[in-house]
């Protein structure tokens, strides 16, 4: 599972949210990056140019609770 981050100009990251408030969630890093392109097009063009990083499609890794529980990554209860 996949997220897209974006950051502040001042050094914290963000999670990109949907209408509803929800993190928006993909489930390859293609179908992140084909949405970051979509949302933030002068952003994701910018840094092929320089002018940094100011937005990335991160890997979701388990919760804490599926840590400790030993839920292998991608299979939700």
């Amino acid at each position: 599972m996949f997220k897209i981050e974006v950051e502040d100009g001042n050094g914290r990251w963000s999670d990109v949210r949907g209408a509803d408030g929800s993190v928006l969630t993909f489930e390859n890093q293609d179908d992140g990056r084909a949405s970051l392109a979509a949302l933030y097009p002068v952003m994701a063009q910018m840094e092929k140019y320089g002018g940094g990083k100011r937005t990335r499609v991160v890997r979701v890794f388990r919760s804490d609770r599926e840590w400790k529980d030993g839920t292998p990554p991608g299979e939700r209860t």
